[in-house]
C-alpha cells in the first residue's frame, strides 16, 4: 500500500542559494487555490524562471484539464556547452496540487506520455511533497528503464527558494507565507480603512440640511453612513476624528497600504 503521508524534501533537488540571498521566506500556502490556479502559478513561475516558448496545455476553460495528454505546461531551456554552443531542451512539467503526498500512481501518464514524445526532462512541480513511495518509484523506474529523459522534482522546499526571487507571482496568485501577508488581505484592509477614511469626511447627521444638498444626495449619504456604522460600529468610527494624531493616523495607514498596492504616495482619495 503506497504511504500517502507528507515525505521529507529531497536535498538532492534543491535549488543552491546564492551569496546575493538575503531575504528568506518562512513557509508557502497554497490551501486557496484550486489545481488550476496551482496550474496557472507553476505557468507564471516558469515563465519568469528562464525558461521560452511557455505553453499551459490547458484546453479548456474547465476547472480540470482533460486535454494536457500527461503534462500541463510545455516549456523550453536554453542550455549552454564549455564551448559555448548554445542548444534548447525541452520541458513537460506537471503540476501536482495534493494536500497529502503525491503518490506514484499520479506520476505515471506524464511518464508514459514522456516516452512516446522523448522530451529533455520531465518536471514534477508539487505544492506539498511527493510521497515516500513515490520517490522511490522514480528511483526504480529510472534505474531499469534508463528513460533517455532526465526526471526531476520540485517540491516545496524548492518553490520556496523560487519564490523568493519572484514575490510578484506570489502576490498575484494570492499565495500565502509566513513572513508576507496575502493581497487579499491588504485588500480587506485598504477597503475597510477607504470606509473608515469617508465617513470620518462626511459632516453629522444634524449639519446635513446645512449643506443644501439635493434631497436623493442626502439620503443615499445617510444611508452609506447607517451602512459604514453598522459594519464597524459607531464608537470604533468616532476614535478615527477624536483629534488631529489620530486622523493623521488613519491617513498614514491608508497611504502605507496602497503603496503596497502599487498606488502613489499621499493617495487619501476615499
Amino acid at each position: 500500500m503506497v504511504n500517502e503521508t507528507d515525505a521529507q524534501p529531497d536535498e538532492t533537488e534543491t535549488i543552491p542559494e546564492t551569496a546575493e540571498d538575503d531575504f528568506a521566506l518562512g513557509s508557502l500556502d497554497f490551501d486557496g487555490l484550486s489545481p488550476t490556479d496551482f496550474e496557472e502559478f507553476c505557468f507564471d513561475l516558469i515563465s519568469e524562471s528562464e525558461f521560452t516558448n511557455v505553453d499551459w496545455r490547458k484546453g479548456t476553460p474547465l476547472a480540470s484539464s482533460p486535454s494536457d495528454r500527461g503534462r500541463d505546461i510545455v516549456a523550453h531551456k536554453t542550455m549552454s556547452d564549455i564551448d559555448g554552443h548554445e542548444y534548447a531542451e525541452r520541458w513537460f512539467i506537471d503540476c501536482k496540487h495534493y494536500k497529502r503526498g503525491v503518490p506514484p500512481d499520479a506520476l505515471q501518464g506524464t511518464i508514459a506520455w514522456a516516452v512516446a514524445e522523448r522530451p529533455s526532462v520531465v518536471l514534477f512541480i508539487a505544492s506539498g511533497y511527493l510521497t515516500n513511495g513515490a520517490k522511490d518509484w522514480i528511483a526504480d523506474y529510472e534505474r531499469t528503464n534508463r528513460p533517455p529523459f532526465r526526471i526531476r522534482v520540485w517540491e516545496k522546499p524548492q518553490l520556496l527558494k523560487l519564490v523568493e526571487k519572484h514575490l510578484d507571482i506570489a502576490f498575484k496568485h494570492d499565495v500565502g507565507t509566513s513572513t508576507l501577508r496575502r493581497v487579499s488581505e491588504i485588500l480587506a484592509v485598504e477597503s475597510e480603512l477607504m470606509d473608515r477614511l469617508w465617513y470620518g469626511r462626511k459632516p453629522a447627521d444634524e449639519d446635513v440640511d446645512a449643506r443644501g444638498w439635493p434631497d436623493d444626495i442626502k439620503a443615499g449619504m445617510l444611508a452609506a453612513k447607517r451602512a459604514v456604522e453598522e459594519q464597524y460600529g459607531v464608537d470604533e468610527l468616532a476614535k478615527d476624528v477624536e483629534s488631529d494624531w489620530a486622523w493623521g493616523y488613519l491617513s498614514g495607514r491608508i497611504s502605507a497600504v496602497r503603496w503596497v498596492l502599487g498606488d502613489h504616495w499621499h493617495n487619501l482619495d476615499s
